[in-house]
């Protein structure tokens, strides 16, 4: 995917990688007084930024009434599931802060994975036209991370959703890894329409897929990156491969 080379970033710890995103979140929603729109991600990385952005030294600085937060996707499961994407970021921060307005999940309540991503294609359509100017980004700023297999959001190493470069949502029948469940994901087109790409990952865990990632192997993560804003990997010290320098 064209755009700007990616930057990195490396902390100290998780938590000090929790506090670092939070920051680069509330300077992307102060940049101006439009509507502000986030798109969310899972995993445990994320969930330590949504908590900390619930504590009311952190809500008190989010004007929340003029944010709206999106998925960038999710497991194809009742909102209520412990699997759920959109469920986690609820009962972290969303319920007790966000308007319920201001909250678009990806329907999962719908016969099938490939109908929600239609419904939700829709969404994100509308809310561009009425929101957006011509060629003007969607997002304000994209939240990822990488799984064990290189992928990003649910778009898997070698499957068809993965290399997407029409639709903006897609249904992702099957899972490359754990939760064996299907997904609905957004594609590299329509994450990459954001003015800030932020790929976070943190633990020993994640050091070798980010080495394949950082070597520009041909996964997802590799390939994920705004169009035509900046795009940062944020990691902390356990997940920096060798020789990985930031600032």
């Amino acid at each position: 995917m064209k755009g700007a080379l990616p930057k990195t970033i490396v902390v100290a710890d998780a938590a000090t990688l929790a506090v670092a995103a939070a920051e680069r979140l509330l300077a992307r929603i102060a940049r101006d007084d439009r509507q502000v729109a986030i798109c969310l991600t899972g995993g445990s990385t994320p969930k330590r930024l949504y908590e900390l952005l619930a504590t009311s030294a952190w809500r008190e600085r989010i004007p929340w009434t003029r944010v709206q937060w999106f998925m960038g996707d999710d497991r194809f499961v009742p909102q209520d599931d412990k699997l759920s994407n959109i469920g986690m970021a609820r009962r972290a921060f969303l319920d007790e802060c966000a308007p319920p307005s201001n909250v678009h999940p990806i329907p999962t309540q719908l016969p099938s994975p490939d109908e929600a991503a239609t419904v939700y294609e829709k969404e994100l359509r509308a809310f561009a036209a009425k929101h957006r100017a011509a060629n003007e980004p969607l997002f304000d700023l994209v939240l990822l991370g990488v799984g064990p297999d290189g992928h990003t959001a649910s778009l898997f190493p070698g499957y068809p959703a993965a290399s997407e470069t029409r639709r903006w949502v897609v249904g992702v029948p099957k899972a490359h890894v754990e939760p064996f469940v299907p997904r609905v994901s957004l594609t590299q087109p329509c994450l990459a329409m954001c003015e800030e790409m932020l790929l976070l990952a943190s633990g020993h865990d994640k050091k070798e897929i980010l080495a394949r990632a950082f070597a520009h192997d041909d996964l997802p993560a590799a390939h994920a990156r705004s169009a035509k804003g900046e795009t940062i990997w944020m990691i902390d010290e356990a997940a920096a491969p060798p020789g990985i320098d930031g600032a």
